[in-house]
């Protein structure tokens, strides 16, 4: 189990830090044409997404890895829950039913993660 869970993990940091360099090194007219999303958001509160999704990946690998404060690893796994929740409850509300899927399985994957680091397997 341990192991599905630092698999889950570093997928997880991977995918969310690529996610985070790419809503602050785009520009936000190309967010907005490209994701559609954005435009619902000002430009400040996209960066600030992505400076989440940055530190999110971070909080998800190195506390537990390196062994400092582990029980940041779950908490990071929550905060990126909720924000997929936010995710979804966007992509509900501006009727993008094809978009919902991705943050959804985001979701239960942080929520897999949270449980299996504050339960049986914390560092």
């Amino acid at each position: 189990m341990l192991v599905f869970l630092w698999v889950a993990e570093i997928v997880l940091a991977l995918l969310y830090f690529g996610l985070g360099v790419m809503r602050l090194v785009q520009p936000y007219s190309k967010l907005v044409r490209v994701l559609r999303w954005p435009a619902d958001f000002p430009a400040w509160g996209v960066k600030l997404i992505g400076v989440a999704e940055i530190l999110g990946a971070l909080g998800l690998l190195l506390p537990a890895a390196t062994d400092v404060a582990p029980i940041l690893t779950p908490v990071a796994a929550c905060a990126l829950a909720l924000m997929m929740a936010g995710a979804v409850a966007v992509h509900a509300r501006r009727r993008e039913r094809q978009r919902i899927a991705l943050p959804a399985i985001l979701l239960a994957v942080n929520v897999f993660v949270a449980i299996g680091r504050f339960g049986p397997y914390p560092g």
